[in-house]
């Protein structure tokens, strides 16, 4: 009975509601960069990057975004905006002495710390990784461990 929906469970919601909050910031932002990419490319040129790092950081934030909210290899997606945040953070928010930047410092590795976390369990019962894992017979078990 391996592939019987199991019943929905109070965890199951709040996971997903989880990955929803989390994904958003990087969906809103991603898109944000993309809706104006003109004035993106030159506010990353300001901090000596260039457009293609532009456009890494936007279809990293929207990809790895999506993967998130809809928990497709959703483990990947959160470890890559894990080790994003982590660089974001150390990189660009180092001036302690602004209350500002401390701030979006922390705010940086909590949301890392999350995406850990989410990279750890997984996307939960609520996901297109779950039901790929319930419903593709002799998937390999590399696979459904990293589903």
């Amino acid at each position: 009975m391996e592939n019987a929906p199991s019943r929905l469970r109070l965890a199951d919601l709040i996971l997903l509601l989880g990955r929803l909050l989390l994904s958003l910031i990087f969906l809103h932002e991603g898109s944000t960069l993309a809706s104006n990419i003109a004035a993106t490319i030159d506010t990353f040129a300001t901090l000596g990057l260039s457009a293609p790092v532009a456009l890494a950081v936007i279809a990293l934030q929207i990809g790895a975004g999506l993967s998130i909210a809809a928990g497709f290899l959703s483990r990947f997606g959160a470890l890559a905006l894990a080790l994003f945040c982590l660089a974001t953070a150390s990189l660009f928010h180092t001036n302690f002495a602004s209350q500002n930047e401390l701030l979006h410092f922390e705010k940086d590795l909590a949301i890392a710390g999350g995406m850990f976390v989410l990279a750890a369990s997984g996307a939960g019962s609520i996901s297109i990784d779950n039901l790929l894992k319930r419903r593709v017979s002799g998937m390999p078990a590399w696979l459904r461990a990293v589903l």
